[in-house]
């Protein structure tokens, strides 16, 4: 099986030294950009499996690299985690606004790092069975079915693809319109208080395996599946 591809956009020499030595000896090819500019080129050229994003970027930053990613057909599916020394909840808000799938803060250790790219890579691209596992639920693509604590379980299809869009984009909040969107299709006239409906539905069958509580809703802002 190929490695997976792995892009660090850092502008810092030492960081990227770093985490050569780091990567030496992984399952992952480490790949390499020092601004924005190089990494969209290295993006188009490699299509990297996860993008290691640096905030403070000379010329465009992070942040705002992210957004773009998050907007172009060819790239939005990548996962990120961006790498930053700003530690306040509202940064990390903002990060994962502008659709990082992870935040972790400087200085970090190659250890940790590697615990959250397997995890991001976990809960955003299914493995070769179609298998997708957190906060305790599991789900097999491939064969339709669902288990939390080898508990299995049924859902009705419009219940599944809603936890399923959940399960790959985890921490995340979405609004009524964005989930209709992006789970029921952009050509479907539904009214949006529907989604309110199957999202009630979701929350009863999970709460018989008291996981319920992943499934949060936002106030005033929308729902997300989080395991925090």
């Amino acid at each position: 099986m190929a490695q997976k591809k792995i892009l660090l956009v850092e502008d810092e020499l030492a960081i990227r030294e770093m985490m050569k030595f780091a990567f030496y000896k992984s399952d992952y090819t480490l790949l390499e950009a020092e601004d924005a500019e190089q990494a969209q080129v290295m993006i188009m050229k490699e299509h990297p499996d996860l993008i290691l994003l640096d905030w403070m970027l000379p010329g465009i930053s992070g942040l705002e690299l992210a957004q773009r990613l998050k907007k172009d057909s060819s790239s939005k599916e990548i996962p990120i985690i961006m790498l930053t020394a700003r530690g306040e909840e509202n940064d990390r808000v903002r990060g994962l606004d502008a659709g990082a799938d992870d935040y972790v803060t400087k200085p970090f250790s190659p250890r940790e790092l590697m615990a959250r790219i397997k995890a991001v890579l976990r809960r955003t691209t299914p493995d070769e069975d179609g298998i997708l596992e957190l906060g305790g639920i599991r789900m097999d693509s491939a064969k339709h079915r669902l288990s939390v604590a080898d508990n299995k379980f049924d859902l009705g299809p419009t219940e599944y693809k809603l936890l399923h869009f959940f399960m790959t984009h985890p921490e995340r909040v979405y609004d009524r319109s964005q989930l209709l969107d992006r789970v029921w299709g952009g050509d479907v006239y539904i009214e949006e208080r529907t989604v309110d409906v199957h999202i009630r539905r979701l929350r009863k069958v999970l709460s018989e395996f008291k996981v319920e509580h992943l499934i949060q809703t936002v106030r005033g802002a929308g729902y997300r599946f989080s395991t925090e």
